[in-house]
């Protein structure tokens, strides 16, 4: 594909994530957005917000046969993710498809080897690997010796739209797998160790979901170099916004924190944005003296220049674009993604069952 023609691409998907995806092709030369598909009305209002009279499609497959892209983006629920990521492959589409990359492991295969089948791109969503705070908050921490404690979580007391989309999505998977394989790969990449062990707790806390999910959920990790690390995330109108946002990790050589005071004040934890704001990240020096007295004073570092979530989906799609562009090789990305899905499902197995899960 040479530069001169731009790549077609049709949207699949336009809720949040989908409309911030379409809002950066939109603004891109590189990228010609060919269709909007969704169900409902989100399609009309979104092609509204663009300005644009962007065809619109209710049916996936219509879209694909009527639009022939060269590439889809797909930010539907998870139970619909490996159906579509197979159909856009085999008409020979590259794909940006929002984490999880598929509602099961065997789902996650299937989509990895049509991608190598096809010679096609496949790019999961994972944001806050493009997220300078984030990259800088992993860096820290790999600095700070072995074994490592992280923790971790992002609880969201929804309600209204949000509580809405909480619901569907609990019909495919519970929060601790559709929130937790961001921050698992977060933990992946401070050891750079093979995780050992899993387990995990759940409560089912409205009769709002299925009888078999849990709207709660907390995860330990235990990894082969003595690292430990636990994530936890609720979603509903009875989840507490005390202490919801917690990133933190320590060390040996001290610790390094994530102190967002704005994204973790009251009445922000159903706030998009406030989900990758740092603001600042705090160093903390374990090193003492004779007697036992700090030598060095904590460190702060101001992230209040970070981009916003619009400008992380921006830089999602240049990454997209780098990709097909210059033929970049997927294969370590894509593990990563599958890794991650492996842990968080044996997280829920072991909410379900009671059962610490040897990985």
């Amino acid at each position: 594909m040479n530069s001169i023609n731009p790549i077609r691409i049709l949207i699949v998907g336009c809720g949040n994530m989908g409309a911030s995806h379409a809002a950066a092709y939109h603004q891109m030369s590189e990228f010609e957005i060919c269709g909007l598909v969704a169900r409902g009305n989100s399609k009309i209002r979104l092609n509204e917000k663009l300005g644009s009279g962007y065809p619109l499609f209710e049916d996936f497959d219509q879209a694909l046969i009527a639009t022939q892209p060269d590439a889809v983006c797909i930010s539907t629920y998870p139970d619909t993710h490996e159906e579509f990521a197979l159909k856009a492959l085999d008409s020979n589409c590259h794909v940006f498809i929002e984490k999880p990359l598929a509602d099961s492991i065997l789902g996650c295969e299937r989509i990895i080897e049509k991608a190598k089948e096809r010679n096609k791109k496949v790019v999961v969503g994972y944001i806050l690997r493009h997220h300078p705070s984030w990259i800088r908050f992993i860096e820290e921490a790999s600095k700070m010796g072995k074994p490592l404690v992280m923790r971790m979580n992002l609880n969201q007391q929804s309600h209204g739209y949000m509580w809405d989309v909480h619901r569907n999505l609990m019909k495919s998977l519970s929060p601790i797998v559709d929130c937790g394989v961001h921050y698992i790969d977060v933990m992946c990449q401070m050891t750079r160790s093979k995780p050992l062990s899993v387990s995990a707790i759940g409560a089912r806390l409205t009769e709002d979901i299925a009888k078999d999910n849990y709207n709660y959920g907390q995860l330990q990790i235990r990894f082969e170099d003595g690292s430990v690390g636990w994530y936890e995330a609720g979603w509903g109108p009875m989840v507490s916004e005390t202490a919801f946002f917690v990133k933190d990790v320590f060390g040996p050589k001290g610790s390094v924190s994530i102190t967002a005071k704005d994204a973790g004040a009251s009445g922000k934890s159903d706030h998009v944005d406030s989900h990758t704001k740092t603001e600042s990240i705090r160093i903390h020096h374990a090193e003492i003296d004779a007697n036992n007295k700090f030598t060095k004073a904590d460190e702060w570092i101001d992230m209040t220049d970070e981009p916003d979530h619009q400008e992380l989906c921006n830089r999602e799609q240049a990454y997209f674009l780098n990709v097909i562009q210059n033929d970049l090789y997927l294969d370590a990305h894509l593990e990563d993604a599958l890794n991650s899905l492996k842990i968080a499902f044996a997280c829920d197995e072991s909410v379900k069952t009671g059962k610490t899960i040897n990985l």
